[in-house]
């Protein structure tokens, strides 16, 4: 599965995506939690430090952001999935 990254968070992990092998049946927050094995740096900028993550990044599966997907974060990937990873972003 290849999941890109955006903005800073291109910064963090050294290049603009990533493929990670997923299992069949994961979720969206199996993948963040793989995200995070391999890019611990990433913790800072995607969670709180309660572990929230924080509302100002959004994670969009097929051009969904994951709070609207039928199941949200428990909602299963498939390796063809469309995945991005965008944290804040401003400017005017």
């Amino acid at each position: 599965m290849i999941v890109h990254f955006y903005a800073t968070l291109r910064q963090v992990i050294g290049q603009k995506s990533v493929e990670l092998d997923m299992p069949d049946g994961a979720t969206v927050r199996d993948l963040v939690q793989e995200m995070l094995t391999r890019f611990p740096a990433l913790k800072r900028e995607l969670f709180d430090e309660e572990g929230n993550m924080f509302a100002h990044v959004h994670i969009f599966v097929n051009g969904r952001d994951a709070p609207f997907l039928e199941h949200a974060l428990d909602t299963e990937v498939k390796s063809e999935d469309a995945i991005g990873v965008f944290p804040a972003v401003g400017g005017g």
